[in-house]
C-alpha cells in the first residue's frame, strides 16, 4: 500500500462524489486499473470506445454508478456477464449486475461506446475532450475526465491505465505513461501506452496532433516535446531551460516520480498551459521565441510532484497543487538569475493586500479553487514556513514529503502534521497555518530573517 492510499479509499472511493463537484465520484468502489481501447476518426470526430475497469468493493454491491458524459452506451457487462439492467441519465452510468459482488471483492466492469465527444460545461469552462483546428486536446481538471471515458471521477481514487489510440497515421498521439508498441496498418496507426504509477481520472489525457517529435535531454530524466514543425525554432529558446529546471526541481522536490516527462505545444492557442500525469500542455501563444512563458513552464513541471505524484484527496486540498506550483516558479527565478523568492513574494503580498480578502486558502470553496490569490497565498505560506524553518528544513521536509506520500493522495492536515514534526517549535507551526491557510485575512509578513 503506498502512503496516503488508505485516505483514498475513505475519502475518495467510498464517497459518492467531492463536495466541490458532487456531481462527479461514486460510491462503493475504488478502482485498480483501466484498460481503454479506443478508435477515434479526426474529421469526423467519432470515438469508439471499450472501457475494462477493475475494481474492488469497499462494501457489498448489488448496484454502482460510473461517470459518463454524453457518449451512447451500446453494452456492459460485470464479470463477464451481460449486467441485470443499465441505465445511462444526467451523467452517470447506473450498472445492475446479474449477481451481487460481496464487500472486499475484486469485480470487472465492461463498457462499449461510442459517440462525437466534446467539453462539458462546468463552472470552470469547458472541461475533458476538445477539438482542435487539427486533432484533439484533452483536458479535463477537475471534472472533464467523463466526456471520453467511463470512470470513477473522483481526484482520491488513483489506479492504473492502460490505453490505446487507432487513429490516423498522419497523427502523432501522446497519452499518459510508457509507450509500449506503435503498429501501423494501411492508412491508421495504434498507439499503446502504460502508466503505472497510480493516477487519478483528472490527470489521464489524450493529445492528437501533426506533431514532429524532440528529445531534450536524457538526464535526470528522459524529457522530450511533440509540436508542430513550424514553432520549433522558437521553442528552443522557450523550453531551452527547462532541463535545468528539472535538475533544480530533482534536488529541492526529491526524484522526479514518473519514467519520462513529455511537453506538448499545440497548433492552436490556449488560454492556459495545462498539467498531466507526465506530460504539460502548451498553446503555440506560449511559444513566442522571448521566453515569455518561462514561469509557466516551472509551473507545469513542478505539477509533476504537486499534483499528479501527490494528489490532493478532495478539491478543498487544492493549494497543495497551486500553491506549492507557485512557489516552484519564485524558486526557479531565483536560481536563474531573476527575482529572489523574497521579492516575489513581496510583490505578490502587496497586491493581495488591495484584493477582497473572502478566500480561505485550506478550503476555498468551488466558486474560489482556481482564483489566483490561491496561488499566490499559498506560494507565500511556502515561503513564510521557509523563514520559520530555515532553508535545510525546509527543502528537506519538502523532499520527505514527496517520498513519504509518492503516488498516494494527500490533506493538508497531512503536511501540517510533517512539517510540525520537523519543527524545533511545532506549536509557532500550527500558529503559521492556522494565521494562512484557516482565516480569510492577510497576515503581514514577518520580519525575520530567514535560518539558512
Amino acid at each position: 500500500m503506498v502512503p496516503g492510499s488508505q485516505g483514498r479509499a475513505e475519502q475518495g472511493a467510498d464517497t459518492a462524489g467531492d463536495p466541490y463537484v458532487p456531481s462527479h465520484g461514486n460510491g462503493g468502489y475504488s478502482v485498480e486499473s483501466y484498460e481503454l481501447d479506443l478508435d477515434y476518426r479526426v474529421s469526423s470526430n467519432r470515438l469508439t470506445g471499450k472501457a475494462m475497469i477493475t475494481a474492488v468493493a469497499t462494501r457489498a454491491l448489488s448496484r454502482l454508478s460510473l461517470d459518463l458524459g454524453n457518449l451512447r452506451v451500446g453494452k456492459v457487462s460485470v464479470n463477464g456477464r451481460r449486467a441485470a439492467r443499465y441505465s445511462h441519465r444526467s451523467g452517470k452510468l447506473h450498472i445492475t449486475p446479474a449477481a451481487g459482488i460481496p464487500d472486499g471483492a475484486e469485480f470487472v466492469v465492461d463498457v462499449q461506446y461510442a459517440g462525437n465527444p466534446k467539453p462539458a460545461d462546468s463552472p470552470w469552462g469547458e472541461l475533458g475532450w476538445e477539438e482542435l483546428t487539427e486533432g484533439v486536446i484533452v483536458a479535463s481538471q477537475p471534472s472533464g475526465a467523463a466526456t471520453w471515458f467511463p470512470c470513477n471521477d473522483h481526484p482520491g481514487d488513483k489506479a492504473h491505465y492502460r490505453i490505446t489510440v487507432t487513429t490516423d497515421s498522419p497523427y502523432h498521439v501522446v497519452a499518459n505513461g510508457r509507450l509500449v508498441s506503435r503498429r501501423t496498418k494501411a492508412s491508421r496507426t495504434s498507439w499503446v501506452y502504460d502508466q503505472a504509477a497510480p493516477m487519478a481520472t483528472y490527470l489521464a489525457t489524450l493529445q492528437i496532433g501533426r506533431y514532429d517529435v524532440l528529445e531534450l535531454a536524457s538526464s535526470p530524466v528522459t524529457q522530450r516535446a511533440a509540436l508542430p514543425q513550424g514553432l520549433l525554432k522558437d521553442f528552443r529558446t522557450d523550453f531551452g531551460r527547462q532541463p535545468d529546471m528539472m535538475k533544480l526541481f530533482c534536488a529541492l522536490f526529491g526524484p522526479y516520480p514518473f519514467t519520462a516527462y513529455t511537453v506538448v505545444v499545440t497548433d492552436d492557442a490556449l488560454e492556459i498551459p495545462l498539467e498531466a500525469q507526465g506530460i504539460s500542455v502548451f498553446g503555440s501563444n506560449h511559444v513566442d521565441g522571448r521566453r515569455g512563458s518561462e514561469r509557466l513552464v516551472a509551473h507545469e513541471l513542478a505539477h509533476q510532484w504537486f499534483g499528479n505524484s501527490l494528489t490532493p484527496a478532495t478539491w478543498q486540498h487544492i493549494w497543495l497543487n497551486e500553491g506549492f506550483a507557485c512557489y516552484a516558479e519564485w524558486l526557479w527565478s531565483e536560481e536563474s538569475g531573476g527575482p529572489s523568492a523574497s521579492q516575489q513574494v513581496s510583490k505578490a503580498h502587496s497586491r493581495l493586500a488591495s484584493l477582497d480578502e473572502d478566500l480561505v486558502l485550506s478550503d476555498p470553496g468551488p466558486e474560489l479553487m482556481f482564483d489566483d490569490r490561491l496561488y499566490k497565498r499559498g506560494a507565500i505560506t511556502l515561503h513564510v514556513l521557509r523563514q520559520l524553518l530555515g532553508d535545510t528544513t525546509f527543502f528537506d521536509l519538502l523532499r520527505t514529503w514527496t517520498k513519504t506520500y509518492r503516488h498516494g493522495s494527500v490533506t493538508t492536515d497531512d503536511f501540517i502534521a510533517l512539517a510540525a514534526s520537523v519543527a524545533d517549535g511545532p506549536d509557532a507551526v500550527h500558529q503559521l497555518f492556522a494565521d494562512w491557510l484557516d482565516s480569510p485575512e492577510l497576515p503581514p509578513l514577518p520580519r525575520t530573517r530567514r535560518r539558512r
